[in-house]
């Protein structure tokens, strides 16, 4: 993802980590906590959901997790409480930053990974024995980490030292030549092709080919059952389908407004930061997405019940423990 240097290099200021794939997310550390506890509970399995949801729901809070540690810490609190660390070293800069955009990309794309496995849960009933199955959930999972992972290697040989201090080289600065070659343009193109516009159109196609089996199919169950007659029968393959639909769409809805407006920048600003406007409208878009980091947790609170009974009992139980000991 290219990096935001143009607008802060031309004032006289280098900010290495301000990149398409981090903006200010330093309000996004709050929830780490929360999405360790997550993964706790979800992995305890005993929240309702079936067990390929489950990974996919598991894996989706790590992601954001790392995306938290590995952006907010390793980039922002360094940058600002522990500046000169090693971590400033170039090398090391530019680990963390492919580790930055890895750990995002992941984030999004289990996002869709997730999508795609409850519309053929929904919508292919034939597919669904085969495909959303703990085996399969492992392998998408898996694959899908190591194939962005790969993807962003090539980020590592965007930037040089902003800076040689004895000999050592210091910060990330990008290379001109990412702004003027073929190959570096067109990998930057495409690497946000991949990352969001892809997802976002995926997403957006999926829930609306959901949405439009879900019609269909209510209309024909309800026409065997002799609802439209007036009749009120309990319908538990419905009951269970709606459930599923209020997590999926949540969901997939936050992760749309999240990103719509860095989507937007995208096709109305693009790269080039010309005034102050721009690049003020640029962050929020790039804070806004960060937030989808933090928001499923929340989410899974929302809709599902035994999450939250699961949740209500893992924080009273360090306070029933203190209290139990202080009696004694």
């Amino acid at each position: 993802m290219a990096y935001l240097g143009d607008w802060s290099e031309s004032r006289g200021v280098t900010y290495p980590w301000l990149r398409l794939c981090s903006g200010g997310s330093s309000h996004i550390l709050g929830s780490g906590p929360v999405n360790l506890l997550a993964i706790v509970i979800l992995s305890q399995g005993k929240c309702g959901l079936s067990t390929c949801t489950t990974y996919y729901l598991v894996a989706m809070a790590t992601a954001d997790l790392l995306v938290i540690i590995i952006e907010v810490i390793l980039n922002y609190v360094k940058y600002y409480y522990f500046p000169g660390s090693f971590l400033d070293i170039t090398p090391v800069c530019s680990v963390v930053l492919v580790l930055t955009c890895a750990a995002r990309d992941c984030s999004i794309w289990y996002t869709i990974t997730f999508t795609l496995d409850r519309f053929v849960a929904i919508c292919f009933q034939k597919l669904k024995t085969k495909y959303c199955t703990k085996q399969t959930a492992v392998v998408v999972l898996a694959t899908t980490c190591i194939l962005l992972c790969l993807k962003n290697v090539p980020f590592y040989f965007a930037y040089e030292p902003a800076q040689i201090i004895d000999n050592v080289p210091w910060f990330c600065s990008t290379k001109p030549s990412y702004y003027t070659e073929p190959g570096w343009l067109g990998f930057a193109r495409f690497d946000t092709v991949l990352t969001p516009l892809l997802p976002f159109a995926l997403i957006l196609l999926l829930n609306a080919l959901t949405v439009r089996y879900i019609l269909v199919a209510s209309r024909v169950r309800k026409g065997l059952r002799g609802q439209r007659k007036g009749g009120n029968h309990n319908d538990p393959e419905m009951e269970s389908r709606r459930k599923s639909i209020i997590l999926l769409f949540t969901i997939s809805g936050s992760f749309i407004l999240l990103w719509l407006i860095f989507v937007l920048y995208y096709f109305n600003v693009g790269y080039s930061f010309k005034s102050e406007t721009n690049y003020i409208f640029a962050q929020v878009g790039f804070m806004l997405s960060n937030l989808s980091c933090c928001t499923n947790t929340f989410i899974y609170g929302a809709t599902q019940p035994k999450f939250r009974q699961q949740f209500t009992s893992v924080v009273r139980y360090p306070v029933t423990l203190i209290t139990q000991l202080i009696m004694k």
